[in-house]
Protein backbone atom coordinates (compact mmCIF):
# COMPACT_ATOMS: atom_id res chain seq x y z
CA UNK A 1 0.00 0.00 0.00
CA UNK A 2 1.23 3.41 -1.07
CA UNK A 3 -1.67 5.71 0.34
CA UNK A 4 -1.48 9.60 -0.64
CA UNK A 5 -4.61 12.11 0.35
CA UNK A 6 -4.54 15.38 -1.53
CA UNK A 7 -6.95 17.95 -0.41
CA UNK A 8 -7.66 21.43 1.12
CA UNK A 9 -9.66 22.19 4.27
CA UNK A 10 -10.65 25.58 6.23
CA UNK A 11 -6.82 24.68 7.96
CA UNK A 12 -5.49 26.07 4.23
CA UNK A 13 -8.47 27.54 2.40
CA UNK A 14 -10.62 30.58 2.34
CA UNK A 15 -14.15 29.99 2.91
CA UNK A 16 -15.14 31.35 -0.63
CA UNK A 17 -12.94 28.58 -2.06
CA UNK A 18 -14.36 25.79 -0.30
CA UNK A 19 -17.19 26.96 -1.42
CA UNK A 20 -16.48 26.78 -4.95
CA UNK A 21 -14.85 23.13 -4.88
CA UNK A 22 -18.06 21.69 -2.85
CA UNK A 23 -18.82 18.30 -4.53
CA UNK A 24 -22.55 17.28 -4.48
CA UNK A 25 -22.78 13.29 -4.54
CA UNK A 26 -23.04 13.08 -8.30
CA UNK A 27 -19.77 15.07 -9.04
CA UNK A 28 -17.82 13.16 -6.47
CA UNK A 29 -18.74 10.01 -7.82
CA UNK A 30 -17.51 11.00 -10.98
CA UNK A 31 -14.19 12.33 -9.55
CA UNK A 32 -14.06 8.44 -8.01
CA UNK A 33 -14.19 6.64 -11.50
CA UNK A 34 -12.15 9.16 -13.38
CA UNK A 35 -9.59 9.04 -9.96
CA UNK A 36 -8.96 5.06 -10.78
CA UNK A 37 -8.87 5.54 -14.38
CA UNK A 38 -5.60 7.57 -13.62
CA UNK A 39 -2.00 5.47 -14.81
CA UNK A 40 -0.88 5.78 -11.00
CA UNK A 41 -4.04 5.54 -9.42
CA UNK A 42 -5.11 2.12 -8.23
CA UNK A 43 -7.86 2.72 -5.54
CA UNK A 44 -9.62 5.79 -4.58
CA UNK A 45 -12.23 7.38 -2.07
CA UNK A 46 -13.43 11.07 -2.06
CA UNK A 47 -14.15 13.00 1.52
CA UNK A 48 -16.46 16.05 0.98
CA UNK A 49 -17.84 18.20 4.22
CA UNK A 50 -18.68 21.60 4.55
CA UNK A 51 -15.22 22.75 5.27
CA UNK A 52 -12.68 20.07 3.16
CA UNK A 53 -12.27 18.51 0.01
CA UNK A 54 -10.02 15.57 0.24
CA UNK A 55 -8.80 12.53 -2.56
CA UNK A 56 -7.38 9.53 -0.99
CA UNK A 57 -5.91 7.44 -3.25
CA UNK A 58 -3.95 3.88 -3.71
CA UNK A 59 -0.66 4.99 -5.98
CA UNK A 60 2.05 3.54 -7.58
CA UNK A 61 3.98 6.09 -7.40
CA UNK A 62 4.15 9.66 -5.75
CA UNK A 63 4.63 12.27 -8.06
CA UNK A 64 2.21 10.50 -10.50
CA UNK A 65 -0.30 10.05 -7.80
CA UNK A 66 -0.17 14.04 -6.69
CA UNK A 67 0.22 15.30 -10.37
CA UNK A 68 -2.98 12.75 -11.36
CA UNK A 69 -5.42 13.93 -8.55
CA UNK A 70 -4.17 17.65 -8.56
CA UNK A 71 -5.35 17.45 -11.98
CA UNK A 72 -8.48 16.07 -11.39
CA UNK A 73 -9.65 18.46 -8.49
CA UNK A 74 -8.57 21.12 -10.35
CA UNK A 75 -11.12 19.99 -13.35
CA UNK A 76 -13.90 18.53 -11.23
CA UNK A 77 -14.59 21.57 -9.21
CA UNK A 78 -13.89 23.88 -11.87
CA UNK A 79 -11.20 25.91 -10.25
CA UNK A 80 -7.64 26.62 -12.21
CA UNK A 81 -4.87 25.01 -11.26
CA UNK A 82 -2.81 27.78 -10.01
CA UNK A 83 -5.58 28.98 -7.84
CA UNK A 84 -6.21 25.97 -6.31
CA UNK A 85 -2.77 24.80 -5.63
CA UNK A 86 -1.57 27.29 -3.17
CA UNK A 87 -4.43 25.67 -0.55
CA UNK A 88 -3.82 22.53 -1.28
CA UNK A 89 -1.94 19.90 0.83
CA UNK A 90 -0.62 15.98 0.47
CA UNK A 91 0.20 13.69 3.08
CA UNK A 92 1.99 10.55 2.00
CA UNK A 93 2.20 6.87 3.50
CA UNK A 94 2.61 7.39 7.28
CA UNK A 95 1.96 10.81 7.30
CA UNK A 96 -1.18 9.62 5.35
CA UNK A 97 -2.40 7.45 8.27
CA UNK A 98 -1.69 10.01 10.64
CA UNK A 99 -3.64 12.55 8.87
CA UNK A 100 -6.41 9.87 8.20
CA UNK A 101 -6.78 8.43 11.97
CA UNK A 102 -6.27 12.26 13.49
CA UNK A 103 -9.03 13.28 11.12
CA UNK A 104 -11.55 10.49 12.80
CA UNK A 105 -10.94 10.92 15.89
CA UNK A 106 -12.25 15.11 15.37
CA UNK A 107 -8.42 16.28 16.09
CA UNK A 108 -8.79 18.05 12.09
CA UNK A 109 -12.08 19.66 12.56
CA UNK A 110 -13.53 23.37 12.83
CA UNK A 111 -14.14 22.05 15.94
CA UNK A 112 -11.83 20.17 17.43
CA UNK A 113 -13.58 16.30 18.47
CA UNK A 114 -16.90 16.87 16.68
CA UNK A 115 -18.32 13.47 15.98
CA UNK A 116 -19.95 14.58 12.78
CA UNK A 117 -16.72 13.91 10.44
CA UNK A 118 -17.13 9.56 11.72
CA UNK A 119 -20.59 9.54 9.78
CA UNK A 120 -19.29 11.53 6.88
CA UNK A 121 -15.87 9.65 6.55
CA UNK A 122 -18.33 5.99 6.89
CA UNK A 123 -20.63 7.43 3.64
CA UNK A 124 -17.17 8.21 1.95
CA UNK A 125 -15.74 4.88 2.21
CA UNK A 126 -19.59 3.29 1.22
CA UNK A 127 -19.76 5.73 -1.53
CA UNK A 128 -16.22 4.21 -2.53
CA UNK A 129 -17.29 0.35 -1.98
CA UNK A 130 -20.51 0.78 -3.61
CA UNK A 131 -18.52 2.25 -7.01
CA UNK A 132 -15.97 -0.10 -6.48
CA UNK A 133 -13.07 2.44 -6.22
CA UNK A 134 -11.69 0.82 -3.09
CA UNK A 135 -9.92 -2.33 -2.60
CA UNK A 136 -7.90 -4.05 0.16
CA UNK A 137 -5.18 -1.13 0.60
CA UNK A 138 -7.76 1.72 1.17
CA UNK A 139 -11.07 -0.52 2.44
CA UNK A 140 -9.23 -1.84 5.62
CA UNK A 141 -7.02 1.64 6.51
CA UNK A 142 -10.15 3.66 6.83
CA UNK A 143 -12.29 0.96 8.54
CA UNK A 144 -9.47 0.57 10.65
CA UNK A 145 -9.54 4.52 10.95
CA UNK A 146 -13.05 4.78 11.95
CA UNK A 147 -12.89 1.90 14.78
CA UNK A 148 -10.34 3.86 16.16
CA UNK A 149 -12.49 7.32 15.69
CA UNK A 150 -15.07 5.23 17.71
CA UNK A 151 -12.87 4.24 20.88
CA UNK A 152 -11.78 7.74 20.90
CA UNK A 153 -15.59 9.21 21.72
CA UNK A 154 -15.77 5.60 23.68
CA UNK A 155 -13.19 6.01 25.77
CA UNK A 156 -13.02 10.19 26.53
CA UNK A 157 -14.64 12.90 26.99
CA UNK A 158 -14.00 14.52 23.96
CA UNK A 159 -17.87 15.10 23.29
CA UNK A 160 -18.07 17.71 25.87
CA UNK A 161 -14.47 19.18 24.87
CA UNK A 162 -15.70 19.99 21.19
CA UNK A 163 -19.74 21.05 20.51
CA UNK A 164 -21.13 20.40 17.34
CA UNK A 165 -20.78 23.01 14.23
CA UNK A 166 -24.33 23.85 15.38
CA UNK A 167 -23.33 24.17 18.67
CA UNK A 168 -20.56 25.98 18.02
CA UNK A 169 -22.49 28.38 15.76
CA UNK A 170 -25.33 28.78 17.86
CA UNK A 171 -23.56 29.74 20.80
CA UNK A 172 -21.78 32.54 18.34
CA UNK A 173 -25.45 33.72 17.60
CA UNK A 174 -27.66 33.48 20.22
CA UNK A 175 -27.26 35.66 23.21
CA UNK A 176 -28.95 33.08 26.01
CA UNK A 177 -30.15 30.10 25.99
CA UNK A 178 -32.73 28.65 23.60
CA UNK A 179 -35.20 27.30 25.61
CA UNK A 180 -38.51 27.82 25.32
CA UNK A 181 -37.14 30.03 21.47
CA UNK A 182 -39.21 29.51 18.25
CA UNK A 183 -36.17 27.61 16.24
CA UNK A 184 -36.71 27.17 11.97
CA UNK A 185 -34.38 24.76 10.80
CA UNK A 186 -33.89 25.08 6.74
CA UNK A 187 -33.03 21.62 5.43
CA UNK A 188 -33.87 18.14 6.22
CA UNK A 189 -30.25 16.65 5.73
CA UNK A 190 -27.89 15.00 7.65
CA UNK A 191 -26.75 18.69 9.16
CA UNK A 192 -30.66 19.34 9.27
CA UNK A 193 -31.30 16.47 11.50
CA UNK A 194 -28.13 17.21 13.70
CA UNK A 195 -29.60 20.90 14.08
CA UNK A 196 -33.23 19.44 14.87
CA UNK A 197 -31.40 17.29 17.65
CA UNK A 198 -29.18 19.92 19.48
CA UNK A 199 -32.15 22.32 19.32
CA UNK A 200 -35.02 20.43 20.72
CA UNK A 201 -32.12 19.30 23.36
CA UNK A 202 -31.75 22.70 24.03
CA UNK A 203 -35.82 23.11 25.08
CA UNK A 204 -36.36 24.83 21.74
CA UNK A 205 -40.03 25.25 19.91
CA UNK A 206 -38.69 23.66 16.19
CA UNK A 207 -40.36 24.00 12.91
CA UNK A 208 -38.46 21.97 10.10
CA UNK A 209 -38.75 23.65 6.31
CA UNK A 210 -37.84 21.57 3.46
CA UNK A 211 -38.35 21.50 -0.32
CA UNK A 212 -39.49 17.96 0.07
CA UNK A 213 -42.08 18.71 2.53
CA UNK A 214 -42.34 14.81 2.95
CA UNK A 215 -38.55 15.05 4.01
CA UNK A 216 -39.05 17.50 6.14
CA UNK A 217 -42.47 15.61 7.99
CA UNK A 218 -40.41 12.57 8.80
CA UNK A 219 -37.48 15.10 10.25
CA UNK A 220 -40.15 16.75 12.06
CA UNK A 221 -41.62 13.55 13.80
CA UNK A 222 -38.29 12.55 14.98
CA UNK A 223 -38.01 14.84 17.70
CA UNK A 224 -41.89 15.94 18.03
CA UNK A 225 -41.16 19.18 15.65
CA UNK A 226 -43.54 20.62 13.16
CA UNK A 227 -43.32 20.46 9.52
CA UNK A 228 -43.34 23.21 6.46
CA UNK A 229 -43.08 23.02 2.96
CA UNK A 230 -40.33 25.67 0.95
CA UNK A 231 -43.30 27.71 0.32
CA UNK A 232 -43.97 28.19 3.50
CA UNK A 233 -40.63 29.75 4.74
CA UNK A 234 -41.66 33.52 5.00
CA UNK A 235 -44.37 32.51 6.93
CA UNK A 236 -42.11 31.21 9.52
CA UNK A 237 -39.25 33.36 9.64
CA UNK A 238 -42.08 36.47 10.91
CA UNK A 239 -42.54 34.28 13.65
CA UNK A 240 -39.20 32.70 14.60
CA UNK A 241 -35.80 33.44 17.04
CA UNK A 242 -33.51 31.27 15.68
CA UNK A 243 -32.57 29.99 12.11
CA UNK A 244 -30.72 26.95 11.16
CA UNK A 245 -30.16 26.62 7.21
CA UNK A 246 -28.05 23.59 6.07
CA UNK A 247 -29.80 22.71 2.83
CA UNK A 248 -27.24 21.92 0.20
CA UNK A 249 -28.48 23.73 -2.24
CA UNK A 250 -26.80 25.05 -5.43
CA UNK A 251 -28.26 28.77 -4.99
CA UNK A 252 -29.16 31.15 -2.20
CA UNK A 253 -32.21 29.75 -0.23
CA UNK A 254 -32.66 33.24 2.01
CA UNK A 255 -32.02 36.15 0.48
CA UNK A 256 -32.36 39.87 2.03
CA UNK A 257 -35.59 41.22 0.70
CA UNK A 258 -37.54 38.05 2.00
CA UNK A 259 -36.10 38.13 5.36
CA UNK A 260 -36.76 42.00 5.66
CA UNK A 261 -40.18 41.24 4.59
CA UNK A 262 -40.88 39.14 6.77
CA UNK A 263 -39.90 40.85 9.47
CA UNK A 264 -41.37 43.75 9.16
CA UNK A 265 -42.65 45.42 12.34
CA UNK A 266 -41.04 42.53 14.32
CA UNK A 267 -38.95 43.91 17.39
CA UNK A 268 -37.89 40.53 18.63
CA UNK A 269 -34.23 39.72 17.29
CA UNK A 270 -33.40 36.95 14.80
CA UNK A 271 -30.70 34.93 15.11
CA UNK A 272 -29.01 33.44 11.30
CA UNK A 273 -26.80 30.44 11.34
CA UNK A 274 -25.89 29.11 8.04
CA UNK A 275 -24.41 25.86 8.08
CA UNK A 276 -24.75 25.30 3.67
CA UNK A 277 -21.46 25.22 1.28
CA UNK A 278 -21.94 26.73 -0.82
CA UNK A 279 -23.83 29.30 1.32
CA UNK A 280 -27.67 29.11 1.75
CA UNK A 281 -28.07 32.96 3.09
CA UNK A 282 -27.57 35.80 1.03
CA UNK A 283 -24.77 38.31 3.19
CA UNK A 284 -27.18 40.99 3.26
CA UNK A 285 -28.95 38.99 5.64
CA UNK A 286 -26.87 40.40 8.25
CA UNK A 287 -26.80 43.70 7.33
CA UNK A 288 -30.56 43.82 8.31
CA UNK A 289 -31.67 45.68 11.29
CA UNK A 290 -31.96 43.11 14.38
CA UNK A 291 -30.65 40.28 12.55
CA UNK A 292 -27.10 38.37 13.58
CA UNK A 293 -25.90 36.31 10.80
CA UNK A 294 -23.50 33.33 11.83
CA UNK A 295 -21.35 31.63 8.43
CA UNK A 296 -19.05 28.80 8.07
CA UNK A 297 -16.64 32.10 7.65
CA UNK A 298 -16.69 33.22 11.23
CA UNK A 299 -17.22 29.89 12.59
CA UNK A 300 -13.80 29.14 11.18
CA UNK A 301 -12.19 32.52 12.32
CA UNK A 302 -12.90 31.66 15.37
CA UNK A 303 -11.85 27.78 15.12
CA UNK A 304 -8.56 29.58 14.60
CA UNK A 305 -8.35 30.53 18.25
CA UNK A 306 -9.65 27.59 19.46
CA UNK A 307 -6.64 24.88 19.12
CA UNK A 308 -6.49 23.31 22.17
CA UNK A 309 -2.64 22.59 21.73
CA UNK A 310 -1.90 26.36 21.44
CA UNK A 311 -3.94 28.11 24.09
CA UNK A 312 -5.04 27.97 27.45
CA UNK A 313 -8.36 25.86 27.48
CA UNK A 314 -9.46 27.14 30.28
CA UNK A 315 -9.85 30.60 28.12
CA UNK A 316 -11.90 28.93 25.30
CA UNK A 317 -15.06 30.07 24.77
CA UNK A 318 -16.68 27.35 22.38
CA UNK A 319 -19.47 25.17 24.08
CA UNK A 320 -17.70 26.01 27.80
CA UNK A 321 -14.73 23.74 26.66
CA UNK A 322 -12.66 23.94 30.12
CA UNK A 323 -8.95 22.14 31.06
CA UNK A 324 -10.86 18.59 31.76
CA UNK A 325 -11.38 18.71 27.98
CA UNK A 326 -7.94 19.80 26.78
CA UNK A 327 -7.04 16.39 29.23
CA UNK A 328 -9.56 14.69 26.76
CA UNK A 329 -8.19 16.14 23.70
CA UNK A 330 -4.64 14.83 24.75
CA UNK A 331 -5.78 11.23 25.49
CA UNK A 332 -7.89 11.20 21.91
CA UNK A 333 -4.39 12.30 20.86
CA UNK A 334 -2.77 9.36 22.27
CA UNK A 335 -5.16 6.95 21.09
CA UNK A 336 -4.92 8.32 17.71
CA UNK A 337 -0.90 7.80 17.73
CA UNK A 338 -1.41 3.98 19.19
CA UNK A 339 -4.03 3.53 16.08
CA UNK A 340 -1.30 4.62 13.68
CA UNK A 341 1.67 2.60 15.04
CA UNK A 342 -0.61 -0.78 15.24
CA UNK A 343 -1.86 -0.11 11.72
CA UNK A 344 1.44 0.92 10.37
CA UNK A 345 2.92 -2.40 12.40
CA UNK A 346 0.56 -4.81 11.09
CA UNK A 347 0.91 -3.38 7.71
CA UNK A 348 4.44 -3.56 7.45
CA UNK A 349 4.19 -7.30 8.76
CA UNK A 350 2.34 -7.75 5.78
CA UNK A 351 4.66 -6.59 3.20
CA UNK A 352 7.08 -9.04 4.65
CA UNK A 353 4.62 -12.32 4.24
CA UNK A 354 5.76 -12.22 0.33
CA UNK A 355 9.21 -12.63 1.33
CA UNK A 356 9.05 -14.94 3.74
CA UNK A 357 7.02 -16.98 1.36
CA UNK A 358 9.36 -16.69 -1.69
CA UNK A 359 12.46 -17.78 1.00
CA UNK A 360 10.81 -20.84 2.19
CA UNK A 361 9.83 -21.61 -1.71
CA UNK A 362 13.62 -21.27 -2.57
CA UNK A 363 14.54 -23.38 0.09
CA UNK A 364 11.86 -25.88 -1.02
CA UNK A 365 13.84 -25.91 -4.48
CA UNK A 366 17.11 -26.60 -2.96
CA UNK A 367 16.27 -29.16 -0.81
CA UNK A 368 13.56 -30.53 -4.03
CA UNK A 369 17.26 -30.31 -6.48
CA UNK A 370 19.37 -32.55 -3.85
CA UNK A 371 16.84 -35.14 -3.71
CA UNK A 372 16.78 -35.27 -7.31
CA UNK A 373 20.37 -35.93 -7.12
CA UNK A 374 20.34 -38.41 -4.90
CA UNK A 375 18.13 -40.27 -7.26
CA UNK A 376 20.04 -40.00 -9.61
CA UNK A 377 23.33 -41.40 -7.83
CA UNK A 378 21.59 -43.86 -5.85
CA UNK A 379 18.52 -45.33 -7.94
CA UNK A 380 18.30 -48.24 -5.76
CA UNK A 381 18.02 -46.72 -2.64
CA UNK A 382 15.88 -48.11 -0.21
CA UNK A 383 12.27 -45.94 -0.68
CA UNK A 384 12.49 -45.96 3.20
CA UNK A 385 15.52 -44.83 3.40
CA UNK A 386 14.99 -42.34 1.07
CA UNK A 387 12.15 -40.67 2.80
CA UNK A 388 13.72 -40.81 6.05
CA UNK A 389 16.73 -38.64 4.06
CA UNK A 390 14.04 -36.47 2.74
CA UNK A 391 12.59 -35.97 6.20
CA UNK A 392 15.80 -34.98 7.05
CA UNK A 393 16.79 -32.40 5.17
CA UNK A 394 13.42 -30.87 5.48
CA UNK A 395 13.70 -30.41 9.09
CA UNK A 396 17.12 -29.01 8.92
CA UNK A 397 16.09 -26.15 6.35
CA UNK A 398 12.77 -25.65 8.65
CA UNK A 399 15.22 -25.23 11.57
CA UNK A 400 17.45 -22.72 9.74
CA UNK A 401 14.93 -20.34 8.52
CA UNK A 402 12.58 -20.41 11.40
CA UNK A 403 14.80 -17.88 13.75
CA UNK A 404 15.44 -15.63 11.09
CA UNK A 405 11.75 -15.18 9.76
CA UNK A 406 10.41 -15.25 12.80
CA UNK A 407 13.24 -12.19 13.84
CA UNK A 408 12.38 -10.35 10.66
CA UNK A 409 8.56 -10.42 11.19
CA UNK A 410 9.14 -8.80 13.93
CA UNK A 411 11.82 -6.42 13.07
CA UNK A 412 9.30 -5.58 10.17
CA UNK A 413 6.98 -4.51 12.48
CA UNK A 414 9.15 -1.44 13.34
CA UNK A 415 10.17 1.86 11.87
CA UNK A 416 12.21 1.11 8.70
CA UNK A 417 12.15 -2.69 9.01
CA UNK A 418 11.44 -3.27 5.14
CA UNK A 419 15.27 -3.05 5.01
CA UNK A 420 15.44 -6.60 6.56
CA UNK A 421 13.22 -7.89 3.67
CA UNK A 422 15.27 -5.89 1.76
CA UNK A 423 18.15 -7.75 2.56
CA UNK A 424 16.92 -10.79 2.39
CA UNK A 425 16.04 -10.46 -1.39
CA UNK A 426 19.62 -9.64 -1.82
CA UNK A 427 21.09 -12.42 -0.09
CA UNK A 428 19.30 -15.15 -0.94
CA UNK A 429 18.29 -13.96 -5.19
CA UNK A 430 14.54 -13.84 -4.32
CA UNK A 431 12.28 -12.32 -6.78
CA UNK A 432 12.44 -8.81 -6.26
CA UNK A 433 9.42 -6.73 -4.80
CA UNK A 434 6.69 -5.39 -7.38
CA UNK A 435 6.22 -2.15 -5.06
CA UNK A 436 7.08 0.93 -6.76
CA UNK A 437 7.95 4.25 -4.80
CA UNK A 438 9.40 7.18 -5.86
CA UNK A 439 8.22 9.20 -3.08
CA UNK A 440 10.31 11.32 -0.32
CA UNK A 441 11.08 10.38 2.91
CA UNK A 442 8.98 13.21 3.99
CA UNK A 443 5.77 14.58 1.84
CA UNK A 444 3.02 16.57 3.01
CA UNK A 445 4.07 19.97 2.84
CA UNK A 446 1.03 22.38 2.25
Amino acid sequence: MSVLVVGLSHRTAPIELLERVALGDARAVKLLHDAVGQAHVSEAAVLSTCNRLEVYADVTRFHGGVADVTELLARHTEVAPDDLAPYLYTRYEERAVEHLFSLACGLDSMVVGEAQVLGQLRAALRTAQAERTVGGALDGLVQQALRVGKRAHAETGIDRAAPSLVTAGLALAVDGDLAGRRALVVGAGSVGRLAAAVLTAAGADVVVVNRTAEHARHLAASFGARAAGLDALAVELAVTDVVVSCTGAAGVVLDASTVASARTGVETPLAVLDLALPHDVDPEVGTLPGVRLVGLAQLAARADAVDLGAVDPSAVDLGAVDAGAAADVEDVRRIAADGVATYLSELRGERVAPTVVALRERAQEVVDLELARLDARLPGLDPAARDETADALRRAVEKLLHEPTVRMKALAAEHGGDRYAEALHTLFDLPDPTVVDDGPAEAGQA
